[in-house]
């Protein structure tokens, strides 16, 4: 094939016109062929003879291989078998009579152009002067002779190599160089084909000659060569075919997965096919609207017909299930043809593409470039063995698209979330940007109550009606998002401290209703928090923060309170957390439970998740990172006693950005560790998304330090956050776990199926192993065990139990299994 770069498409340059090349090779032609009538006047031949051999010139050229390059289109034929017959039994006029008269006739046949036909034939002239010459100045005796043969070989070579040099200058002159694959294209022929060509003729000679009734012999054996010369057009073209399709793979992987790497794909499919045009559309996905992406010869980037949903060829190759429809001039109805027009194209090929959006993407490849050559089955088959890889192209683009768009968006309400929100508000805050901006944190009142009462499947209704009525009373220009749990935010571009606070009081009325919410009438109470740029902070850390510290201010202060310096308490509030841990856990307000975790294959407790829950009578709700020292405790104590029954089970501690960022967890961890004396691969910690991929962790060696106690990190809640598959290859991470808003909805959603399974194999591609939570039914876990999930962790094990009642599902629902070879404790099991 030429050698072209589809990293960007190549311009053609200027066609020359074709009757130019034309002219000038009839020009050259004519005063030859004079000259071989001249110079054979005195020879006459007989009109059987001169017949038989025009016939021959005929049937022989009509029997060729095709090769094309770009627009042109040139062949290796038995012609020389009759060239040879030609040369020895009429002459060189007449044979370069019938020659051109076979070459015309032929292409004539074929609708070639008028300028094709006038310059092939005037080449087959020249090869015919060519021959000639070369016979008069070489020995020529009888033909029994061998310095006849070799004589006859020589002539018939400089005739070809002369002939497939001037097709080479034509198509260079007319439309640019092709690239060296032409030379070898062009004279491979000549050097092997057409020498046994010339070999076959001199044979069918030598036999006519000895006897009249040789012809018995020579057509049965012209016969078979045919046939066997079609089944080698055959051979070449599907081979030709394949090694479309292997660079066509080759090309695909080295292409970019993004929409520049899209519009290549679609530039490889036309060059590999040689086509005027191919067009692939997309359907929408996510945020992203429809696609049309479109390769032509002259660059035009649309076209009519394939983006419409209602052509009919498009909708004939999406319903179709037998691979790629090819639709042409000559055998299309009356429907077909009108879609042909519709494009300005004689044929063309459709296929459907396969994507994530639930609705196939269509490709289609028209005309090929050829004047000689269409789409054929060959054609047919190298695109359907392309469209394997366009499929898988298409839906790594679109993979990579979902976790982009998920990295800033909620997966519940598919709002943004928090970076997408910081990174809105930076942009508004820069010198550039405005500098002026509101910002609103509303917490929806009712969320804990509603998630403890009825569900989560309630919670998540109401904070899809709480979305909803945001979305209803937020003022135009806002961007609405959401933060985490029960938390909004709205970010007011331009607006000041006063209009923000006006606003705020705005939405706030605005969403206190009653809403429908599992069956039963629950009022939206939202306490809001109010921050302003540039008067409260001139970064999205400061300024996301400090309305944080006014959301906490404002359920004692009538529901909305904007941030103040005093407000600013959060050191004092967690040394306050700190002296009153020990007289919560005697008060009862920290409850610690624990869920195991499970090898999805072997059925082993691999871990024991340890979670924490405290109510503070005046902060509420406290996360656990405030108190990650005393989990981690608790955490090992349980571990070691586990140990002291020769028990071997690990344990998880959720540790978040701030702890990460604090200078001495490392101490604190190695020390808690032997303190407890518990080996350090007993120990996971489980790490957030946003705390992997925070500046501050990145850069400090707090990861690499952790892992170098020997235990394990995971990134817990994986696919809800921002981190990228470049950033975990270059941390210290052990294994991830799938968010359970994935894994909860896979026996019913193909999406949420996709996105646990794309997860599961590009987890394992780098290495790492892969925890589903959220499994709570059979059908989730054997899904998740066909994909190769290596652990489980939901409901259907177990819910999150405190320690005396995790000691009754131990007793009831596990086994112990024997300490591995070359380990010290046995392993416990559930048994089903």
């Amino acid at each position: 094939m030429p050698e072209q770069d589809i990293s960007e498409p190549r311009r053609p340059r200027p066609a020359r016109s074709p009757w130019t090349v034309a002219l000038l090779g009839l020009s050259v032609a004519c005063p030859v062929g004079v000259l071989l009538l001249l110079a054979d006047q005195p020879l006459r031949v007989s009109a059987p003879v001169l017949l038989a051999v025009l016939f021959t010139a005929v049937a022989a050229e009509w029997v060729n291989v095709h090769v094309e390059f770009r627009r042109q289109s040139f062949h290796s034929s038995a012609s020389e078998v009759a060239f040879v017959i030609a040369l020895l039994e009429v002459g060189g006029a007449w044979t370069a009579a019938t020659r051109a008269a076979a070459v015309a006739v032929v292409l004539l046949a074929q609708r070639l152009p008028a300028a094709k036909v006038a310059f092939n034939t005037a080449v087959a002239v020249l090869e015919a002067g060519v021959a000639t010459a070369i016979l008069t100045l070489l020995p020529t005796g009888a033909l029994a002779a061998p310095s006849t043969w070799l004589s006859c070989l020589l002539a018939v070579f400089a005739a070809n190599v002369v002939g497939a040099g001037l097709v080479a200058g034509a198509i260079t002159f007319t439309q640019g160089y092709p690239g060296r694959a032409i030379w070898t294209s062009l004279f491979v022929p000549v050097v092997v084909v057409q020498p046994v060509a010339v070999t076959i003729g001199l044979v069918v000679l030598l036999l006519l000659h000895t006897t009249l009734w040789s012809w018995l012999l020579v057509v049965p054996m012209a016969v078979a060569l045919v046939l066997v010369y079609r089944r080698f057009a055959a051979v070449t073209r599907e081979s030709h075919s394949l090694e479309r399709v292997y660079e066509f793979a080759r090309r695909v992987e080295e292409i970019e997965p993004d929409e520049a790497g899209t519009r290549q794909i679609v530039q490889a499919v036309r060059e590999l096919l040689n086509a005027e045009r191919v067009a692939l559309w997309l359907p929408p996905y996510l945020d992203e609207g429809p696609r049309l992406v479109v390769a032509t010869e002259d660059g035009a980037d649309w076209y009519d017909g394939p983006g419409d949903s209602d052509d009919l060829v498009r909708r004939r190759a999406v319903a179709s299930t037998g691979g790629a429809i090819r639709v042409s001039v000559g055998r299309a109805d009356g429907p077909e043809t009108a879609a042909l027009a519709r494009r300005g194209v004689s044929e063309l090929l459709g296929a459907p593409v396969t994507t994530a959006a639930g609705e196939p993407g269509y490709l289609e490849v028209c005309d090929r470039r050829s004047d000689i050559v269409s789409f054929g089955r060959s054609e047919r088959g190298a695109l359907d063995s392309m469209l394997t890889h366009v499929n898988a192209a298409i839906r790594q683009q679109q993979l990579l698209t979902r976790i982009r768009y998920d990295a800033d968006h909620d997966r519940l309400t598919g709002l943004p979330n928090r970076q997408r929100l910081a990174d809105e508000v930076s942009r508004l805050v820069s010198p550039g940007g405005g500098g002026e901006a509101g910002l609103i944190l509303a917490s929806l009142g009712t969320y804990a109550d509603v998630t403890d009462t009825l569900g989560h499947a309630a919670s998540d209704e109401l904070l899809l009606v709480t979305a909803g009525l945001l979305r209803e009373h937020a003022p135009p220009r806002a961007l609405l998002a959401r933060m985490e749990r029960e938390q909004f935010a709205v970010l007011l571009p331009g607006l000041s401290l006063a209009a923000t606070e006006q606003a705020a009081r705005r939405l706030r009325e605005g969403a206190a209703t009653r809403v429908r919410v599992a069956g039963l009438d629950l009022e939206v109470s939202l306490t809001i928090g109010v921050a302003a740029a540039p008067v409260h902070g001139t970064d999205a850390g400061t300024l996301m923060q400090r309305a944080d510290v006014a959301l906490l201010a404002a359920g004692s202060s009538g529901g909305v309170a904007s941030y103040h310096p005093v407000l600013d308490q959060q050191s004092l509030r967690r040394l306050q957390l700190g002296t009153e841990l020990e007289q919560a856990m005697a008060d009862g307000q920290i409850g610690v439970v624990y869920q195991p975790v499970i090898d999805a294959h072997t059925s082993d407790i691999v871990s024991v998740e340890t979670l924490v829950r405290w109510t503070h009578p005046r902060y509420g709700a406290i996360p656990p990172e405030d108190v990650t020292d005393h989990v981690l405790d608790l955490a090992l104590a349980r571990c070691r006693r586990w140990l002291d029954q020769g028990i071997s089970l690990s344990v998880a501690v959720n540790v978040s950005a701030r702890s990460l960022s604090e200078p001495d967890l490392v101490e604190r961890v190695r020390g808690a560790l032997a303190r407890h004396q518990v080996p350090g691969e007993l120990l996971v910690l489980e790490l957030t998304e946003s705390s992997v991929v925070d500046d501050s962790v990145r850069e400090s060696a707090v990861l690499e330090d952790l892992h170098a106690l020997g235990l394990r990190l995971s990134m817990d809640d994986f696919g809800t956050g921002y981190s990228s598959l470049s950033q975990l290859r270059q941390l210290p991470i052990d294994e991830v776990k799938i968010d359970k808003s994935f894994v909860l909805t896979m026996a019913t959603s193909q999406g949420e199926s996709f996105i646990a399974r794309s997860i599961i194999e590009l987890a394992h591609n780098l290495g790492l192993c892969v925890v589903a939570e959220g499994v709570e039914d059979e059908m989730t876990r054997n899904q998740l065990m066909a994909m190769g999930c290596d652990k489980l962790q939901g409901f259907l094990i177990s819910r999150p139990l405190p320690e005396d009642r995790l000691e009754k599902w131990l007793l009831a629902r596990t086994g112990v299994r024997s300490a591995a070879p070359g380990a010290t404790h046995r392993r416990l099991f559930v048994r089903t």
